[in-house]
């Protein structure tokens, strides 16, 4: 079983801002799945789903996103599964808008969801798919702009950002790791 895990903050305070990426790309995936993100187990909220052949479950962190690895942990330690079978979808400052890459391991780069689940985990070798938001201008602390919503004018890169990551993951479990970066990195 694949675990997908899309990192954000809960509630409507943070629904729309760049750090809810994660959460927005899960919901893209459950759309197109037909499945409701909305069980609340493992200190998440979760669907199961089949994603081509492979059993699947989406989850939410509802722990806010500097304590996320809690729940990721738990949802591997009831699932019986390990960090190779995890993907998590976050955003990322370090990629301009609208870019979605897919990386495997390596640090936390500052970001504190992933910074919880390298400790929690005790492993940074999970599938990664990182949702470029940018940078905040200069002069603006990263952690107000990563808590802000999008700009107008960056809604319909950011959708499309959304969807590219959803589709990203689907990539992943078909063409495997290597096969999606191929693709994804190409475009």
């Amino acid at each position: 079983m694949k675990i997908i895990v899309g990192l954000g903050n809960p509630g409507k305070k943070y629904e729309r801002t760049r750090h809810n990426a994660g959460f927005m790309a899960v919901d893209e995936l459950a759309k197109d799945l037909q499945v409701d993100v909305a069980q609340d187990k493992y200190h998440a909220l979760i669907a199961k789903a089949r994603i081509d052949s492979e059993a699947a479950l989406l989850a939410k962190p509802q722990t806010y996103m500097n304590d996320s690895g809690r729940a990721v942990a738990a949802i591997l330690r009831e699932t019986y599964t390990t960090v190779s079978d995890l993907i998590v979808v976050h955003d990322e400052l370090d990629l301009p808008l609208g870019f979605v890459r897919v990386k495997t391991g390596g640090g936390h780069g500052g970001h504190n969801g992933l910074r919880s689940l390298i400790e929690q985990l005790g492993s940074p070798d999970f599938m990664r798919v990182r949702i470029g938001i940018g940078r905040p201008e200069p002069g603006r602390d990263p952690a107000d702009y990563v808590l802000s919503p999008f700009f107008a004018v960056e809604t319909q890169l950011a959708a499309e950002a959304v969807v590219k990551a959803a589709e990203t993951v689907r990539l992943i479990i078909k063409e495997g790791p290597a096969g999606a970066m191929n693709i994804v990195h190409k475009k």
